[in-house]
């Protein structure tokens, strides 16, 4: 008997209709543990390189966190991942709600497609029965109607749907997956509607075998209760009126502009009551204690749910106030749109119409208002049509279309993915390296382990230390005592730092939890729910494996380099690992790149960022270092970093 996880894949190719049941092997499981670990493995085993990301080859992936489904609390996101064609690397997104648990409730650990359908369906799950059904009716549709039209169709209201809306039919590369007011953002839309899935419903009615019930359940009983009363964990903006943070600090418009004194206490309690006076409830996600979603009934909109800084996307965009957040986040969101990158690419465009880059002749028909203008846009963008179908491939790949100059109004996205609006003054080395070299889309998805400035009260400081649980070694509660400013920490210091982000986010992406109750808030307040200490006991409890923080660590370097690995196959090299080049006021060049190579040393790739054969034999990948030198990527003779570049200074 397989616990924590079912033991089969649903595999659907479109392409020939075929559903088919496939057991798989407990072995992978071990060593790659779910989530977008086995994902990176299925996408690298089974996508050839050089594969289109919307040729039938591609594979989109549906993979359940291993703890998901269990009475593990938090444990909910499903790894939605697929070759993104933004930039043709691996496309990673995440959806909490209820879709993941749901799933493997009906009997699978992942749904995997490929090919594609002659038309428009939709994939009907209960437990082991499967159906592609027609969808042509539901063609052009919003994600609320889709969900609702779907749960009449099937005569099940307890059904959980993910859907695309006309963003994602028409590809656009801003499209996002939703389920219940949960999303996979970006990449993972534009493949989903490439293959003519409309959508995805699920119903599962199974048990989910534990390996000893008994001492999880004990455990997740003492922990539920210990999130619930921890202030420092979920998401704090679902309840805390003070979003000065944002506002002060994040830019505004196509980001450049800060407007450091925009918040006030009048403007605070303004806002408070516009979202109490409309608030119908808070909502989360599949067995967390943390109501993380704040659900808005807005005059003349449908009903709809946002959380953390979602709710402040649209109007810092186009220098608006909330209330405008509130009137066009429900039509952007059924129209199946990102709301990261959606309202910069409009601010984008708009700055470039300024600039007389675009002209009017561009926008036909578009208002004059700054508001007309982004409902405009959302509808162009999501429908492919005149300059909406070249803003809807994002900035990055819309500069390029455009040309003219509008490559130099392209200054906040990394591998082609738009950033969090920020631009600093002084260098921060952690997260330079955090922003040059992580693989996923935004840096939430890699910070959070480690505090972003030091405290310079040393009774505070070392309050901060004494609660810090989740700290992995020692060496990391020592680097933080010593550290006075900001930019002052030894190299070594810094990547190890780096690499302790990386093994959270990788540990939650595998496992199925949320970074709201784990990697993404041990910064702040030093506790967070999960850590590299309690991790290894929920794995052992629900799966009968001896797991401890040695092996869990491991798992992370073994999903880290494969992904890395997959990556460098596709073309990723570290020509590619840069920061917005305005993202710091100050730079250094020289310093950054000596970072980035030892950064890469510590890591065990090469010079150019690439994973030796070493480093990838030693994590049991040696069938990856066979391909990579297959491929020409690797010869197979590299030195690390420093030995790399040492020698070509030597040939020099």
């Amino acid at each position: 008997m397989r616990y924590a996880e079912t033991g089969f894949n649903l595999e659907i190719d479109l392409t020939r209709g075929s559903i088919d049941k496939v057991e798989t092997d407990p072995k992978e499981t071990a060593s790659y543990l779910g989530g977008n670990g086995i994902s990176a493995k299925l996408l690298f085993d089974r996508v050839p390189p050089g594969t289109d990301p919307f040729s039938p080859d591609n594979l989109l992936i549906f993979s359940n966190g291993l703890l998901n489904g269990t009475p593990v609390p938090g444990a909910n996101r499903v790894a939605v991942n697929t070759m993104a064609p933004v930039n043709g690397l691996m496309g990673h997104s995440l959806m909490g709600g209820m879709f993941g648990p749901e799933l493997k409730m009906a009997g699978w650990d992942r749904i995997v497609l490929r090919g594609k359908a002659p038309d428009l369906v939709y994939i009907a799950i209960h437990n082991d029965r499967v159906e592609i059904r027609d969808a042509t009716h539901l063609r052009g549709k919003g994600m609320y109607d889709t969900a609702r039209l779907i749960k009449e169709e099937l005569k099940d209201n307890r059904a959980w749907v993910a859907t695309i809306g006309p963003a994602g039919e028409n590809r656009s590369y801003l499209a996002s997956i939703d389920c219940g007011n949960s999303s996979a953002a970006r990449t993972v839309g534009p493949v989903m509607g490439d293959k003519r899935v409309k959508a995805i419903a699920v119903r599962g009615t199974r048990d989910v075998y534990l390996a000893h019930p008994k001492e999880l359940w004990e455990m997740c009983s003492r922990l539920r209760k210990e999130l619930d009363a921890n202030p420092n964990i979920g998401d704090w903006m679902a309840t805390d009126e003070d979003d000065s943070f944002h506002h002060n600090n994040f830019s505004w418009g196509n980001a450049r502009i800060r407007r450091k004194t925009f918040w006030s206490a009048t403007l605070g309690e303004r806002w408070r009551n516009l979202k109490y006076d409309h608030m119908s409830r808070q909502t989360g996600c599949w067995n967390c204690p943390k109501a993380c979603h704040n659900v808005i009934k807005w005059p003349n909109r449908r009903r709809f749910s946002y959380k953390c800084y979602g709710k402040d996307t649209y109007h810092m965009a186009s220098f608006q106030e909330l209330d405008f957040t509130y009137e066009i986040l429900p039509i952007a969101q059924d129209l199946g749109l990102d709301s990261y990158s959606t309202p910069q690419t409009i601010a984008f465009a708009l700055e470039l119409l300024e600039a007389g880059i675009l002209t009017e002749k561009d926008f036909p028909g578009m208002p004059s208002d700054v508001r007309g203008r982004f409902f405009y846009l959302i509808d162009k963008m999501a429908h492919r049509e005149g300059i909406g179908d070249i803003l809807a491939d994002g900035v990055s790949m819309a500069a390029e279309r455009i040309g003219k100059g509008a490559e130099k109004f392209d200054h906040n996205t990394v591998k082609k993915f738009e950033q969090l609006p920020i631009k600093l003054g002084k260098l921060n080395p952690a997260y330079f390296l955090m922003i040059a070299t992580g693989e996923d889309m935004a840096i939430t998805q890699i910070e959070g382990s480690f505090p972003q400035d030091p405290i310079t009260d040393p009774e505070m400081k070392e309050e901060f230390i004494k609660k810090w649980v989740a700290v992995p070694d020692k060496k990391f509660a020592e680097w933080f005592r010593q550290w006075e400013k900001r930019d002052q920490l030894p190299a070594d210091a810094m990547v190890a730092i780096v690499d302790w982000n990386e093994c959270m986010h990788y540990l939650d992406d595998s496992l199925g939890f949320c970074g709201f109750v784990s990697s993404f808030r041990g910064q702040f307040g030093g506790t967070t729910g999960y850590h590299v200490w309690n991790m290894p006991q929920l794995i052992t409890h629900a799966t009968g494996w001896e797991f401890d923080k040695d092996r869990l660590w491991e798992c992370f370097q073994r999903n880290r380099n494969l992904v890395r690995a997959l990556n460098n196959r596709a073309g990723l090299r570290r020509s590619w690992e840069r920061p917005p080049e305005d993202h710091w006021a100050v730079r250094d060049e020289e310093y950054e790149q000596e970072l980035l190579t030892q950064y890469y040393d510590f890591k065990g790739w090469t010079f150019d960022g690439i994973p030796t054969r070493e480093t990838l034999e030693r994590l049991g990948l040696g069938y990856v270092a066979e391909n990579l030198i297959k491929g020409g990527v690797l010869t197979g003779n590299e030195a690390t970093a420093l030995n790399d570049a040492r020698a070509k200074k030597k040939k020099q």
